[in-house]
């Protein structure tokens, strides 16, 4: 076992931020996304297992300090010398004698940000630049904090491909943050999901899409047409603007794609949307809270 949380909690004078009762375990090799509104705790689970935040109860892992490696969302780096120079003295190298970091500028197509200086970097340039720094650690664990946040959608996208390529074929343990669904399904294969510093739910993402959602779902455009093409069909928790139906079997699944199908109708199939997933998580969470309160 890489680490397990027997139990954590964190206050921040009066207010509790992050408070988990049962343990997790995380296992090495696995890819964990944290997932939740801002406030969920997020950025507190991390500096906890970091030891950057005081907490109360049990972390337990043999990994060291130095064995971790984390990409928090701010960075503050010398801005007086060209990003090549703190490269070589942060990571004690020199770039034309160390094959690996000369294979991850590449890979990263860094190549011409060298000779810049840190501020004169775009954000997807300064967000690549410490992912390769982060990388070069080959941590035994490795924390990435919203990696992509305030990037626009092109340069997030491409350097979330980048990400997964690198990662594909590698058994680097993994705990990455982000509000961004669509990136966690591409890396993650487990799901932490917090809301007001509690768990949620935590598990594979299969099962949890599973035990939330069915065995797929059918997301469609919310509409009084659509609406009533699919009375009869499970509807799940969605954003206003979208209808998303449950299917428990194939036998269902067919039903519903033929009835779509026939009317020309624009849908999405998932067995792995965790927006949705994460929206009836919390739900069912709630209401079990409210009737254990009653």
């Amino acid at each position: 076992m890489l680490l397990t949380i027997k139990q954590l909690q964190v206050k921040y004078g009066k207010q509790t931020a992050l408070q988990i009762d049962s343990p997790i375990s995380f296992e090495k090799g696995e890819r964990i996304g944290v997932i939740g509104s801002n406030g969920a705790g997020k950025t507190t689970f991390v500096k906890a297992i970091l030891g950057l935040t005081a907490y109360e109860g049990r972390i337990v892992t043999d990994l060291q300090p130095e064995q971790m490696a984390a990409h928090m969302q701010s960075n503050a780096y010398v801005t007086t010398m060209p990003v090549k120079r703190i490269m070589e003295m942060i990571l004690d190298t020199k770039i034309k004698e160390n094959k690996e970091l000369q294979e991850l500028i590449a890979f990263f197509e860094f190549e011409g940000c060298l000779s810049k200086r840190y501020n004169a970097l775009s954000g997807g340039q300064k967000q690549k630049f410490t992912i390769i720094m982060i990388m070069m650690q080959k941590a035994e664990l490795t924390f990435y904090d919203e990696v992509t946040s305030g990037l626009d959608f092109e340069t997030r996208q491409k350097l979330m491909e980048k990400m997964v390529e690198w990662y594909r074929d590698k058994e680097d343990s993994l705990i990455i943050v982000s509000h961004y669904y669509e990136e966690l399904e591409q890396l993650a294969d487990k799901i932490l999901l917090l809301d007001q510093g509690k768990v949620v739910a935590f598990g594979r993402t299969g099962e949890l899409f599973k035990t939330y959602c069915g065995d797929a779902i059918f997301v469609l455009d919310n509409n009084q047409i659509n609406s009533n093409l699919t009375k009869g069909f499970r509807a799940l928790k969605s954003p206003n603007h979208l209808i998303a139906l449950s299917c428990r079997d194939k036998e269902e699944e067919k039903r519903l794609l033929a009835i779509l199908m026939d009317n020309n109708v624009n849908f999405k199939r998932s067995n792995s949307d965790i927006e949705i997933m994460s929206i009836n998580a919390r739900e069912r969470f709630y209401a079990g809270a409210q009737c254990r309160k009653d």
